[in-house]
């Protein structure tokens, strides 16, 4: 074990499967444990991070910097492949000067990332001798891996990728998938409650034939996992990653210029007033069901109630839940992100006008 060292746990996984669920459960659990947590979110509007900071931390109010608040350091939009030597490297140092003050590192990456370059990036001097990766956990939507696809809404994003001439030496999804799981040292099936025991044993065969033997694969339900399942794993990863050798190092190696496949994706903002849950659901899904949009998360202000809402949708899945109460000072508003493609931010925004109340 390397004591001298700060563990960074790095979670990846497409989009919508589970990632944030899952670190904001490993927080819950994390009392007297100081947490310093990236989040790389891809969109305009940082709902993972907003959800993320509702976890109760232990941290001091004078902890903040000009990067974060309140232990958390979050990157600007795009992967962290792209962005690491701009942005990640400033954000370890200071992680780093504040050593003493840290005990763990969590790293969500954006549903498109590659881990290997940032795994890559703690062999780089002044980050090396201070942290380690203590595993890469990849996150899968056990359900969709038991039909077939490789995320939720697998066969939507495939056609749009096929039909854009420029994304001919982009990874398809399964090879982002393989690309993540390449790297991993832990595989999370999430949503292990949708599956009988039949796609369990679907998932677990699939999973294996991508990963090496000792990479174990742990089947979890809301997110829930124990602490020392995810945390203590002592991988040091960054020590045998320039042995994983993946599609993307395949696509570059042959000549193809650095092109993300997010690159190719639609993302903004849409906020409006007080809304009704219900009419907002629907217009939801009516919007999912007609365009091609890839994912949603935000926050609802329903009329009359003192709780924030969550509305969170992949695919034509929908999830909505109260996290918390809103703040005397706080503007009750509905803030909801769009990833898609094609997709028009006007045309939106008046089909969710019919939700207003007032």
């Amino acid at each position: 074990m390397q004591l001298n060292k700060i563990p960074t746990t790095v979670v990846t996984g497409f989009l919508g499967s589970g990632k944030t669920t899952l670190l904001s459960n490993v927080l819950k659990q994390a009392a007297g444990k100081r947490i310093a947590v990236i989040v790389n979110e891809f969109g305009e509007l940082d709902i993972d991070t907003d959800l993320l900071r509702s976890c109760p931390l232990d941290c001091e109010d004078d902890s903040a910097t000009q990067r974060g608040e309140d232990g958390f350091y979050e990157l600007a939009n795009g992967c962290i492949c792209c962005t690491v030597e701009e942005e990640f490297l400033p954000v370890m140092q200071q992680l780093v000067a504040r050593r003493d003050d840290i005990d763990h590192i969590l790293i969500e990456t954006s549903g498109l990332a590659l881990p290997k370059p940032l795994v890559q990036a703690f062999n780089w001097p002044g980050i090396k001798e201070h942290c380690t990766v203590d595993a890469v956990i990849t996150v899968v939507d056990g359900p969709a891996v038991a039909a077939g696809r490789y995320a939720h809404d697998e066969e939507k994003v495939q056609a749009q990728r096929l039909a854009d001439e420029s994304l001919d030496h982009d990874p398809s999804l399964q090879e982002l998938l393989d690309d993540q799981l390449s790297a991993a040292d832990l595989v999370v099936v999430s949503k292990n409650d949708l599956l009988d025991q039949s796609q369990r044993d679907r998932v677990k065969q699939v999973i294996e034939e991508e990963v090496e033997s000792s990479v174990k694969i742990a089947y979890v339900e809301n997110g829930e996992a124990a602490l020392d399942v995810l945390l203590g794993l002592e991988a040091a990863t960054e020590a045998r990653i320039e042995h994983v050798h993946n599609h993307h190092d395949h696509h570059h190696a042959h000549g193809h210029e650095h092109d993300h496949a997010h690159d190719h994706f639609e993302s903004f903002v849409v906020k409006l007033g007080e809304v009704d849950a219900d009419s907002l659901q629907n217009s939801l899904e009516d919007l999912v069901e007609a365009h091609n949009i890839y994912r949603v998360k935000g926050f609802a202000a329903v009329n009359g109630k003192p709780m924030r809402q969550v509305f969170q949708v992949v695919g034509t899945r929908l999830e909505r839940y109260f996290d918390r109460l809103w703040q005397p000072d706080e503007l009750r508003q509905t803030q909801l992100v769009f990833i898609g493609k094609g997709i028009s931010k006007e045309q939106i925004e008046d089909q969710l006008n019919a939700a207003l109340t007032a």
